[in-house]
């Protein structure tokens, strides 16, 4: 029929969507490219950019398009391109306005209309598709949070729990196709609540049948109970790594940011993990640049960070977000350079405490999935080229050198 191409922007959450978007147009016949060159020469082509509004910088990137857009449609009139994604928080009016050169904008919710407006309603039928040996399967869509810098509620509205049969089906149906490590998304995950709380979620999945890896993102310290912190410890097939975004290490700040919980709370849930599951990685996310954010409340950041000695971090620079209760009523009035520098200082005790946590494994046989460890701590395997090595299999090597962001190791019984 044609072939389709499809760039994602975002968290996993997009990754997923994108992934349900695959299938859509695998079920109606396309291809995927291989690149815009394969794109572009074929007959019936399908451009599809799921969009990601979390930051300025993720939107700019959309709206800068329209040149190369422009130039893709001189090369192949018969060109079809697709919006879809968070920035549909925006009105249709105002994308078609910016974005003349896209054909449709569809509303990620309703991304099986996608299949309605290529086939102009000619009936399709779904086929397996086949997974990747990581499955990236929702549990929640939206979020009722209102964090007061964060777009994710307008843009993907309020929070709404899949029932859990919907949940375990999408988890069987992966396996039976060869998926090895399953990943529970929501935008606040742990608040799940439908049959049962996400602790119990956890444990149904935990009791499926197969060898895998289970693992989920992205939790709120606020709804992170201690029954969830038993059935991580408890769950054999729960791999022991966790992203617990903090944001701030300072109150104030934390407060502002419509966060209801103290840097005390999320250290003492720290140190539960800790004292669960000793081997766990623990990463975080980090905002700097805050309004208002003073040298003393970031200094309180930094210190939190060398408390804590995090695996990893991601961290980003303020930029205000339209709708946003931040965006109305503080001033952005953090320089970019400030900004940048506060990122630069924290990434610098980061590498420290990495490298520190990473040199912890050294002499130690770890398990490995495609050269992920359960920590999620990437391994290059030395002693084997990587063409000979089974992919999506679960093998053991022993660690040999540790650097801040990668383990080196050999396999054992080779």
């Amino acid at each position: 029929m044609g072939k389709y191409l499809i760039t994602t922007f975002g968290c996993q959450a997009n990754l997923a969507d994108s992934e349900k978007t695959t299938e859509i147009m695998e079920n109606l016949g396309y291809a995927r490219a291989s690149n815009m060159k394969d794109l572009i020469f074929a007959r019936n082509p399908v451009l599809i950019f799921n969009t990601c509004s979390v930051r300025q910088k993720a939107e700019d990137r959309i709206f800068g398009l329209n040149k190369k857009l422009w130039g893709l449609r001189i090369k192949n009139p018969k060109l079809k391109t697709v919006l879809t994604g968070c920035m549909m928080h925006y009105s249709e009016k105002k994308l078609k306005k910016r974005l003349p050169y896209f054909d449709y904008f569809i509303d990620i919710k309703n991304i099986k209309k996608l299949a309605q407006i290529l086939t102009k309603g000619s009936p399709w039928r779904a086929k397996d598709y086949p997974c990747r040996p990581t499955s990236l399967i929702p549990v929640s869509h939206g979020c009722d949070n209102f964090c007061t810098y964060c777009i994710v509620p307008y843009a993907r509205g309020r929070e709404i729990s899949r029932p859990i049969k919907d949940i375990v089906k999408d988890v069987k149906k992966t396996l039976k196709n060869g998926a090895k490590e399953i990943w529970l998304l929501g935008q606040n995950v742990n608040s799940y609540q439908k049959e049962l709380d996400f602790a119990g979620l956890l444990r149904v999945i935990n009791a499926t049948p197969g060898d895998f890896w289970i693992r989920f993102t992205s939790p709120h310290p606020k709804d992170f109970s201690d029954d969830l912190i038993k059935a991580m410890a408890e769950c054999e097939k729960f791999a022991h790594y966790i992203n617990l975004p903090v944001q701030s290490g300072n109150n104030q700040i934390l407060k502002k940011m419509g966060r209801p919980y103290t840097v005390s709370h999320y250290k003492k849930l720290v140190k539960k993990l800790r004292e669960k599951m000793p081997d766990i990685a623990i990463s975080t996310d980090v905002i700097v640049g805050f309004p208002g954010e003073t040298k003393k409340q970031f200094e309180d950041t930094i210190k939190l960070f060398k408390e804590v000695k995090f695996d990893m971090a991601f961290i980003s620079e303020y930029s205000p977000r339209p709708k946003t209760a931040a965006a109305k009523f503080f001033k952005d009035n953090i320089s970019s350079t400030e900004k940048t520098a506060h990122k630069e200082e924290l990434n610098e005790i980061l590498k420290r405490t990495a490298l520190e946590n990473n040199k912890k494994l050294l002499g130690k046989t770890v398990k490995v999935l495609n050269n992920r460890t359960a920590g999620n701590k990437l391994v290059e395997i030395k002693n084997v080229q990587h063409s000979m090595l089974n992919k999506n299999e679960f093998v053991d090597v022993k660690i040999i050198k540790a650097t801040s962001w990668k383990l080196s190791g050999k396999l054992k019984n080779i």
